[in-house]
């Protein structure tokens, strides 16, 4: 038996029973890459990519993103740029370009995920149902919406308000964090999951990051104190955690008057 059927026999033996391109490529047999043929079979070899054609236009489109927003020198410049910018899928699904709003001088920050149904027909973040307990969250700590400055990691909402893809909140981060460094607040309050995620560059949960003092480090090198919470939209799903979401404001309060914060 020549050498191609010793490894077609090793193959067939371990189950494969087709093939996934008309060029092949192969882990093969152990002392099997030192035959002649083989030998000669691998220099000729051409390996499919190790990125897809999607990952490769969300990294150009990401990478775009980052050079344009550092042309940003207001937040009406970066509204702008983002106004007119058509690297992200989403924008074409949505009706509205929700951009940030509130103090462009805030010492606290809001972040969210990404708009709902309502801030994609007004334009505005946090004005749905979502909104209206974000703003009795906020006034219950002695906090009015126009103190503070509100976005979201996503400026377009997601069709049927699904989950945001990593690839999706890769090429819309750069405008978020251009956002953070023109506010430059003193606090970011980060609510759910994909928020604290995506700018902390970590995986946890929730609940592993509330009532911790964590730091977010802008490209200049900057500290700024972040803190997180539960999403408003998931406190109207899961009530029983409004608790836990009150221990965190006060928790909040207690960080704004420690830094004396004119807030």
């Amino acid at each position: 038996m020549n050498d191609s059927a010793k490894i077609m026999e090793w193959y067939m033996l371990g189950g494969v029973d087709a093939v996934c391109g008309d060029t092949p490529f192969s882990i093969v047999p152990s002392g099997a890459e030192n035959t002649p043929r083989m030998a000669e079979n691998s220099a000729q070899t051409e390996y499919r990519p190790a990125t897809t054609d999607l990952a490769q236009e969300n990294n150009a489109a990401r990478k775009s993103a980052k050079e344009l927003c550092e042309k940003a020198q207001t937040l009406d410049d970066l509204r702008e740029i983002l106004e007119r910018f058509e690297g992200c899928s989403l924008k074409f699904s949505a009706n509205s370009t929700v951009f940030g709003y509130g103090n462009p001088d805030a010492d606290v920050m809001i972040i969210g995920e990404a708009p709902g149904a309502d801030e994609d027909r007004i334009g505005e973040p946090f004005v749905g149902r979502s909104g209206q307990l974000l703003d009795k969250m906020m006034s219950s700590i002695g906090l009015k919406r126009d103190d503070c400055y509100i976005s979201n990691v996503l400026p377009w909402r997601p069709p049927g308000n699904r989950n945001p893809t990593d690839g999706e909140i890769a090429v819309c981060l750069p405008f978020l964090q251009r956002q953070i460094e023109l506010v430059a607040p003193k606090i970011l309050f980060l609510l759910g999951a994909s928020a604290a995620n995506s700018l902390l560059d970590n995986a946890d949960t929730v609940a592993a990051m509330r009532g911790k003092a964590m730091e977010y480090s802008t490209s200049s090198g900057n500290k700024i104190l972040a803190l997180c919470s539960y999403h408003p939209a998931y406190l109207l799903r899961n009530s029983a955690q409004k608790a836990k979401s009150w221990n965190d404001l006060l928790y909040l309060r207690e960080k704004i008057e420690e830094m004396k914060l004119l807030v």
